[in-house]
């Protein structure tokens, strides 16, 4: 079957499975590599995109399920220019990269954070990224970077 959406700014008309998942239309047939699988179940948040400007994670969602929709990834956040935008610059100045895995997922939930609420506390930015697993930061450089942003 074949859908339509936005995918990060431009139309996209791609050819599914009835059974494919978002993360694997994205990651395989469309090349948004940035979107990682961890768990396939949902629980890490690695494969999180926005659909509609809401967090979304793919692994668990059907591709036929954004006929329609806008979904932006990882790859549709950074400026025109290819160079990061503000959240993306404050994880790197924070430190809040470090194994990278979980990066991707973690800045999509917080720019949907930020969609929603521009002046989040440190309890609302915690909220909001605890379907996202990171191993290696210990989260409060990520929530320092969400914080700044």
């Amino acid at each position: 079957m074949r859908i339509q959406f936005q995918l990060n700014g431009r139309t996209v008309e791609p050819e599914i499975r009835p059974d494919q998942t978002l993360l694997s239309l994205l990651r395989d047939t469309l090349g948004m590599i940035g979107v990682k699988e961890g768990c396939s179940i949902g629980e890490c948040g690695t494969c999180s995109v926005l659909v509609n400007d809401e967090l979304r994670k793919s692994c668990i969602m059907l591709a036929a399920q954004v006929n329609g929709c806008k979904v932006v990834t990882i790859e549709g956040i950074a400026l025109e220019d290819g160079s990061p935008n503000d959240l993306q610059q404050a994880f790197i100045d924070h430190g809040s990269i470090q194994c990278g895995f979980c990066t991707p997922g973690m800045v999509i939930a917080s720019e949907a954070l930020l969609i929603h609420n521009p002046s989040p506390t440190r309890d609302q930015i915690r909220d909001a990224i605890a379907g996202n697993l990171c191993r290696c930061t210990g989260y409060q450089q990520i929530i320092g970077a969400i914080e700044e942003t």
